[in-house]
């Protein structure tokens, strides 16, 4: 508590003094451009993640990133959503998981969930889709990999149940919406985002920042095939010093060659 009191006090004498003008502009209203979903954990913070300033992002933060399908619950998220797209007019969604996530964690073994934490065994009920998906197409790894798969699909699975809210659907039918799913990796700092055409996870700033990211970007797509190939292979990969992202929908149900094929990007067509 000491540290916190502290905190504050910094904040009062040093941050509100430098920043008025932006304080007394948030008094009159709010315009946040973006809604950050993303989980509880004391180690994923959106707004230093981002260096994002007070009054940039419209958060909401659950157990592990969870985004309940519409009318699935009477919770807070639902209404959060809904005012977020159609009172504050934002139009940029970022669903983000994390590395180490305690609640894909407790997917890994639900009996010994319920008896212990019932609460969290019924929340994690919204996740069944990504449960159901790694079970049975990434069986073969071991539990970290597993682990690390379940991240990953969990924020498409997420995003998936986002698309069920009738005022998702409609901003998205009129392009008036985007929606982006990124993994933090606690460890290293770094977030990857789910690209679609490529179906993998890369650096998010690649298609904004194309001739900046050239380099590195190329140095993601190796080490995803890398990974990648390991996987369709069901060997050990090979350890890289390229930074290595989360596994990749679909991984372990491609061939050797369409995983090279897909994920070597156009080069290797």
């Amino acid at each position: 508590m000491k540290k916190l009191l502290s905190g504050v006090r910094q904040f009062q004498q040093t941050y509100v003094p430098s920043n008025r003008a932006l304080l007394a502009e948030l008094s009159k209203g709010q315009h946040p451009r973006v809604l950050f979903i993303a989980c509880s954990d004391s180690r994923v913070d959106p707004s230093i993640i981002c260096q994002a300033d007070i009054g940039d992002l419209f958060v909401i933060r659950n157990a592990g990133n969870i985004v309940p399908p519409y009318e699935a619950t009477n919770g807070g998220e639902g209404a959060t959503i809904e005012y977020a797209l159609e009172a504050l007019d934002i139009k940029q969604i970022i669903v983000c998981g994390h590395t180490y996530c305690g609640a894909m964690k407790g997917l890994l073994q639900l009996g010994e969930l319920e008896e212990k934490m019932p609460l969290v065994h019924d929340w994690l009920r919204h996740t069944a889709a990504t449960h159901k998906l790694v079970q049975d197409n990434y069986s073969h790894l071991n539990k970290e990999e597993r682990l690390e798969a379940l991240v990953a699909e969990n924020v498409l699975t997420q995003i998936e149940n986002l698309r069920t809210y009738p005022v998702v659907r409609s901003k998205m039918f009129r392009d008036d919406l985007s929606i982006h799913a990124w993994v933090y990796n606690i460890e290293t700092g770094e977030i990857l985002a789910y690209d679609a055409d490529a179906h993998a996870y890369v650096a998010p700033h690649s298609k904004i920042f194309p001739e900046r990211d050239l380099a590195s970007q190329q140095q993601l797509r190796e080490a995803s095939a890398e990974r990648a190939t390991a996987i369709a292979s069901a060997t050990p990969p090979v350890k890289s010093s390229a930074p290595v992202p989360a596994h990749f929908p679909g991984a372990s149900r491609l061939s050797r060659e369409q995983a090279e094929r897909i994920y070597r990007g156009s080069a290797a067509r």
